[in-house]
């Protein structure tokens, strides 16, 4: 089969296609015949070696951990599912990814795709989606009537994280530049701040939930909004600073994704109501170059919601 993999850490031109044996399901696995996959920051950052200490796998390594497409084999022991299937997942995170025309995928982990949704769609969803729905509810704990401040509303995470807080009923207020207002007001954004033009720390006050998606900065002065004693914040980027922490009455917690399924089909389950959808802003082929420029537009941090892959 095609795969795009490294045989070593480094830039962009470290990206090689390469012919792979197609893999083989284990006795509680299946393996999916890939049609689209995405791309999200630790995909470039371990293809650089960021994350060498934390996955110090063989080479050659294929990157990419979102996958939707069709069940291609069925391992002897796996029930509920079937050869023919449309599914999307976020696979467990091994050397062996998505970038590839086939992927292997616990049978936990998979997600029916909902009629109303492509694969393109589909795959969009799994890193990104599972991401903002764990920030939130598993450790954000957001209820309704609360406020929530979701920085880079933007982006793959935060497009998602805004509604799913909507769908709860929780106020929803998040940052972005002004040519993405429109688009974030529409997915249900109660108020847009324009990150170039105005300072979110003095805007805001007594915010119940802060879903940090930036770091340094803007995740000290997110520290300054929320309410003593009951507010709390979820990074995704890392720890804060203990010293500074101390001076503020909140929670904090840095958190890391969990691939799971019974999550992805309740987001299933909301893009099949309507309430969820992906907001894509680019397309690239499953090719060396394509995955080269999704990489590419991935590392500028401007993308629009998810760069997704399409299989050729």
């Amino acid at each position: 089969m095609k795969a795009i993999v490294i045989e070593n850490y480094g830039s962009k031109e470290e990206l090689k296609e390469m012919q792979l044996d197609r893999p083989k399901a284990g006795a509680k696995q299946v393996v999916v015949e890939v049609k689209a996959t995405s791309i999200n920051p630790i995909d470039w950052k371990l293809r650089e070696g960021y994350l060498q200490q934390m996955m110090d796998w063989a080479f050659p390594i294929i990157l990419g951990w979102d996958v939707a497409g069709v069940i291609s084999e069925v391992g002897e022991e796996v029930i509920d599912w079937k050869v023919g299937d449309k599914v999307f997942a976020r696979p467990e995170t091994t050397r062996f990814g998505t970038y590839a025309e086939y992927t292997v995928v616990d049978q936990e982990l998979l997600a029916k795709i909902p009629a109303n949704t492509s694969f393109e769609e589909a795959a969009a969803v799994p890193l990104a989606g599972l991401t903002a729905w764990q920030g939130l509810f598993n450790h954000g704990n957001l209820k309704k009537g609360e406020t929530v401040l979701i920085h880079a509303g933007a982006g793959g995470v935060g497009t998602y994280a805004i509604q799913l807080a909507k769908s709860i009923g929780a106020k929803v207020i998040t940052t972005a530049s002004k040519k993405n207002h429109d688009l974030l007001i529409e997915l249900g954004a109660d108020q847009v701040i324009d990150y170039k033009t105005e300072n979110f720390a003095e805007l805001l006050d007594g915010v119940d939930l802060v879903l940090d998606t930036m770091g340094g900065e803007v995740q000290k002065d997110s520290f300054k909004i929320l309410k003593p004693k009951t507010g709390r914040m979820i990074s995704i980027v890392g720890l804060a600073d203990e010293e500074f922490r101390k001076q503020f009455d909140v929670a904090f917690e840095s958190i890391w994704l969990e691939p799971n399924g019974q999550e992805l089909s309740k987001i299933a389950e909301l893009m099949a109501a309507g309430k969820v959808k992906s907001i894509i802003g680019a397309k690239f082929p499953l090719t060396e170059k394509g995955i080269y420029d999704a990489h590419e537009l991935s590392e500028t941090h401007h993308a629009l919601g998810k760069i997704v892959i399409v299989s050729n």
